[in-house]
């Protein structure tokens, strides 16, 4: 009795094994995540619809602009990958672009002009032109080529307005954090520890930069490569001129308390010049919106009651 026992429970375990073993079929994997997790187990269905899931930026606008990338930097020049490169970082890499989104973008960009100026030709909106068909005039062709031109290099153009602007950001923060860099060194941090508060503290572009320095150094990176990629990061000159000064400092073993104190100064002394330049550029910028706006309400306002009286002594005469 004790060995037909054994025997039938060792078939129902070679059973149980044979059974998990095999490949389960796609209602028990639904089922089982039913179970687990009733939210997830009823999103589970075929891998058509897992793909139609997916974001449509991941699903359409990133395949497409890769393909477009691939034929923009065919056209570019080789020499020009690592100035874009640059001019990304420079402009903080808005919406993420990188150097492949971007030339994707710079395509797109371009066939999305061509087509519009190719709707504007064929709605004939403008003299000398045909509509498609019957045939296509030359003028039709040179707005097609100024539009792809214009098309191409107009993510350029944003590219460096981003860029100006951050830069211009960059500047203005710079005295003060300056300024809190010196205290703090002063106070009797380190250079590193200083550029981590600032880093805590403040939430700018700038103390954005100094946090990637200060991980650059986590992953191994000596203090002047790292340093020297927030000039190529910025492009700022007041920057650069600071950071060459704490590289030379770092490696001549001069007190860099004294060197952010003098730099600290002449960053308020060129602020202070900066606004002064302002100020003088202010009347003339203000002349143009006074001559075109101001100028004619007063004569309006103040020849206004004289111009029936001059025009009924006109008439009387």
């Amino acid at each position: 009795m004790l060995v037909v026992l054994v025997a039938v429970l060792a078939a129902g375990a070679m059973l149980l094994v044979v059974l998990g073993l095999q490949n389960p079929s796609e209602t028990a994997i639904r089922d089982r995540l039913a179970t687990l997790a009733p939210d997830q187990g009823r999103q589970v269905t075929s891998l058509e619809d897992l793909e139609m899931a997916r974001p449509f930026r991941d699903r359409i606008l990133i395949p497409v602009m890769n393909s477009f990338a691939l034929v923009t930097k065919r056209i570019s020049p080789g020499n020009t990958l690592e100035k874009t490169e640059q001019k990304l970082a420079q402009a903080g890499n808005p919406r993420g672009l990188i150097v492949e989104g971007f030339y994707g973008l710079k395509g797109i960009v371009a066939v999305v002009f061509v087509v519009l100026i190719a709707g504007l030709m064929y709605l004939n909106p403008l003299p000398g032109t045909i509509p498609y068909p019957p045939q296509v005039p030359v003028s039709s062709l040179v707005w097609g080529v100024i539009a792809l031109v214009l098309g191409f290099f107009f993510p350029d153009f944003w590219i460096r307005d981003e860029r100006k602007r951050r830069q211009k950001r960059i500047s203005r923060a710079l005295p003060d954090t300056i300024d809190i860099i010196a205290i703090s060194v002063e106070a009797g941090l380190g250079f590193d520890a200083a550029c981590q508060r600032v880093a805590s503290k403040s939430k700018d572009e700038l103390s954005f930069e100094f946090e990637r320095y200060l991980l650059e150094l986590r992953l191994g990176k000596s203090r002047r490569e790292a340093l020297k990629n927030i000039i190529w990061r910025t492009g700022v000159p007041d920057l650069s001129q600071f950071i060459t000064a704490i590289i030379q400092a770092d490696q001549l073993g001069v007190s860099i308390a004294n060197v952010l104190r003098i730099q600290s100064e002449q960053m308020r002394m060129r602020r202070r010049q900066r606004a002064e330049e302002q100020a003088q550029k202010a009347p003339l910028k203000m002349l143009f919106p006074m001559a075109l706006f101001i100028f004619p309400s007063i004569f309006v306002v103040i020849l206004g009651p004289v111009v029936p009286n001059i025009m009924h002594g006109l008439g009387g005469k």
